[in-house]
């Protein structure tokens, strides 16, 4: 039987990995993820498989290469919304300045607040301060999510 893909149940798997150390390129909840490796793990969870694997990066991937690679992976696997139409359990890309690539992912938990891994720290759940909104880059929703 399929699973029904709801924002309820995307929240729920996100809340999950609250406290996961961070960790780069890893993936697992309880032990270590970094942004991204939370939103695979997130897909894991509720969808299966991830569709396809990350290449290694560096902490500074985006700066060294100044290609899209985050957005671009989202476009080939995530529907694409309007950046202020987001809602609980869709995904946002945040870039640091205007100049540079996005490059840092969270997980909305509602229009308000945001689950994400940073450096540093453990995932943990924010609210979507004034900063994050003037940073945020694109706004996608799962595949097959039923609202």
């Amino acid at each position: 039987m399929d699973r029904v893909l709801t924002r309820d149940a995307l929240v729920a798997e996100a809340r999950g990995w609250v406290g996961t150390r961070y960790r780069h390129q890893a993936s697992l909840k309880g032990v270590g993820c970094d942004c991204l490796g939370l939103v695979r793990g997130v897909w894991r969870g509720c969808i299966g498989d991830e569709p396809e694997a990350p290449p290694p990066y560096a902490p500074d991937w985006a700066e060294a290469r100044g290609e899209e690679a985050l957005a671009d992976a989202a476009l080939r696997h995530l529907r694409p919304i309007a950046r202020e139409a987001f809602g609980a359990g869709d995904v946002l890309l945040f870039r640091w300045t205007e100049s540079c690539v996005a490059k840092h992912v969270a997980i909305a938990s509602s229009a308000t607040t945001m689950i994400h891994a940073h450096d540093g720290a453990a995932v943990c759940e924010i609210a979507i301060a004034p900063w994050w909104r003037r940073r945020l880059a694109y706004a996608f929703s799962f595949p097959g999510m039923v609202e």
